[in-house]
């Protein structure tokens, strides 16, 4: 059977998207043993960077072209049982590569090539309604969606529900998760409350920190820290999402 594959997607930049993908594929990793792979698709090689990797070159663009096979790409990261397959600058036009490919499984076939000996492929999507993301919503298993909350987040959120209802070809659930949480806020306690069955990632320093360490935030921070116990609670609801792959 091939590895489940989870999407970390937003519509709309700036929610916490590529720190809660990092830090999603370092709870399978390390809390779970679940050999992953970070798939980096985002032209801004965000995911890239905080896992230490310095992205160059334009080798990435060339895998999705099939001129070049992704596995080779792959590189190790200072975390046990997590692999990444880095973003470059190629992949700013990677909505005119999958336009010009005309191939809509593209991403699906790639991703089970990049199964072998893996147990969860984690992708960093880019933001947006596009080429990619069709790519993306027909090769998920699962869609995590980072939602700050405000209204236009949520509106956000909606659209892309909307965007799937009645798909078949999309047919991976979607699992919101409120991002950026600061509970101080009347309106962040409101939508809470008004979604009590969403996971919660804090607004906290140490995520912001991640980008001086370029790691995940468990590596650094301890395990009953707020931020570190926030991840860990998304990722159970993951692996319950997942349980068909991982029958216990």
């Amino acid at each position: 059977m091939r590895a489940p594959i989870v999407a970390v997607y937003s519509l709309k930049g700036g929610v916490g998207k590529t720190t809660l993908a990092v830090n999603l594929a370092w709870a399978a990793a390390a809390l779970s043993g679940r050999r992953t792979l970070l798939w980096d698709l985002d032209g801004q090689a965000a995911a890239t960077w905080l896992l230490g990797h310095d992205a160059g070159g334009e080798q990435a663009e060339a895998a999705i072209r099939k001129e070049l096979d992704p596995a080779k790409l792959v590189v190790p990261t200072a975390v046990a049982g997590l692999e990444l397959l880095p973003a470059d600058a190629s992949l700013r036009d990677l909505d005119v590569i999958f336009r010009d490919l005309d191939k809509k499984k593209r991403l699906a076939r790639m991703a089970e090539t990049l199964s072998d000996r893996r147990d969860l492929i984690v992708i960093d999507c880019p933001p947006g309604l596009t080429d990619t993301t069709e790519q993306v919503l027909r090769a998920a298993d699962l869609v995590i969606v980072p939602v700050i909350p405000s209204p236009l987040a949520q509106r956000a959120l909606a659209a892309v529900a909307e965007h799937v209802k009645g798909r078949k070809a999309f047919d991976a659930p979607l699992l919101p998760v409120f991002s950026m949480v600061d509970r101080r806020r009347s309106l962040h306690r409101d939508a809470i409350a008004a979604q009590p069955d969403w996971p919660v990632i804090p607004m906290a320093s140490a995520f912001e920190a991640m980008s001086d360490r370029r790691a995940p935030l468990g590596t650094f921070a301890g395990r009953r820290t707020p931020g570190v116990q926030a991840v860990a609670q998304v990722w159970n609801r993951v692996e319950q999402a997942l349980v068909k792959w991982w029958p216990e």
